[in-house]
């Protein structure tokens, strides 16, 4: 297949990308802003794979796309660009109106009129799979069961509306105009490249420099997480034998509280790289939580194992020591990151003087 992909410099678009790539039949047409989140290490394993073209653009620009549709003609699209961090979405809700919203409405009118000019067997065989989160169905209490497909959308946050809002509109796209579209919506991924503003990134950079380790509240919100590499292959699943129409809950059956989740981190660096100060866990603080915070999300994916056999490889003990040891292995990884975000800092002071001039 050659397969778009949208936001393929991202954390779990690199993912999908690198797994994709090891079919050598795939050609994958890598469509990323390169926002700050986007980042061109995360690629590095297969930036000169002739199968692989990376274009940087805008899902917002609709030319661009529409070029990109006309010279490559894929067979798919898997739709991962979005802004995601929940705590952005708070402070600065306009990035995640433009990306999430817009910029799918965007992405489904060009691939719609893309897909409307393709003959019998091309239209037949195209897919649209948009990646969604769990965040739409808002929270849970303790004990109530997890969701599924079914649930009511009850988004908490400017994140979780934008997300719910991008869904709608491929369900819309789906039943008026007969795009064949598929939707998943996951739970909290964690692995190799996510960029250090999220939990599992943040504390074990954070544990490393000797910082404080910050938890809103008393720690006791509840995720399911799911290993970055188990999620690319249900991607990869889904986009191949899903029924179109149909959306796939895709959680890694690993429910814990962010507290579990920053103690079992220091566990793993107290063994792999130890501190002359001592255990990691005394650098833990309780910080005033965040509005709107969801108390619990927890996934029954049992559609996605009952119909397309999908199960995740990784527990959450096992996932959680092959992040922990990429991060200490990569240095060079965050480097880049580090130094790309001085850049956008210098950039937009640049701007700032320049229009206050």
């Amino acid at each position: 297949m050659k397969i778009l992909i949208t936001g393929g410099a991202g954390f779990i678009g690199s993912a999908v990308v690198r797994l994709a790539l090891t079919e050598v039949r795939n050609t994958i047409v890598n469509v990323d802003k390169l926002t700050y989140a986007g980042h061109l290490g995360s690629m590095a394993k297969v930036h000169n794979n002739p199968r692989h073209i990376f274009e940087c653009i805008d899902i917002c620009n609709r030319s661009a796309l529409d070029r990109i549709f006309h010279q490559y003609r894929p067979d798919a699209v898997v739709h991962l660009a979005a802004e995601t961090h929940v705590d952005r979405s708070i402070t600065g809700p306009t990035a995640f109106v433009e990306t999430n919203i817009v910029g799918t409405f965007t992405l489904l009118e060009a691939a719609r009129a893309y897909w409307s000019g393709l003959g019998p067997r091309a239209r037949s065989d195209f897919r649209f799979h948009h990646v969604s989160t769990d965040e739409v169905y808002g929270d849970l209490q303790a004990g109530e069961a997890p969701f599924s497909e079914e649930t009511p959308y009850a988004p908490s946050s400017p994140y979780s509306a934008s997300k719910a809002a991008s869904d709608h509109l491929v369900r819309a796209w789906h039943r008026t105009y007969g795009l064949p579209v598929l939707i998943s919506n996951c739970s909290n991924n964690y692995g190799p490249c996510q960029f250090p503003e999220k939990l599992i990134p943040l504390m074990i950079l954070n544990a490393v420099r000797g910082k404080e380790l910050p938890l809103y509240g008393k720690g006791e919100n509840i995720r399911d997480w799911l290993f970055v590499e188990d999620h690319a292959r249900a991607l990869r699943l889904i986009l191949a034998k899903g029924e179109i129409g149909r959306t796939y809950n895709v959680g890694g059956q690993s429910e814990r509280t962010n507290l579990e989740v920053v103690q079992m981190i220091c566990r793993c660096l107290d063994r792999a790289f130890p501190s002359d100060s001592g255990p990691y866990e005394q650098l833990i603080r309780f910080v005033t939580d965040r509005p709107g915070h969801d108390l619990r999300y927890a996934i029954d994916n049992s559609r996605l194992t009952r119909e397309l056999g999908w199960q995740p490889l990784e527990t959450f003990e096992t996932g959680i020591e092959k992040t922990v040891q990429w991060y200490l292995n990569n240095p060079e990884w965050l480097s880049h990151i580090e130094d790309d975000r001085k850049l956008s800092r210098l950039k937009a002071l640049h701007i700032t003087a320049v229009s206050e001039a």
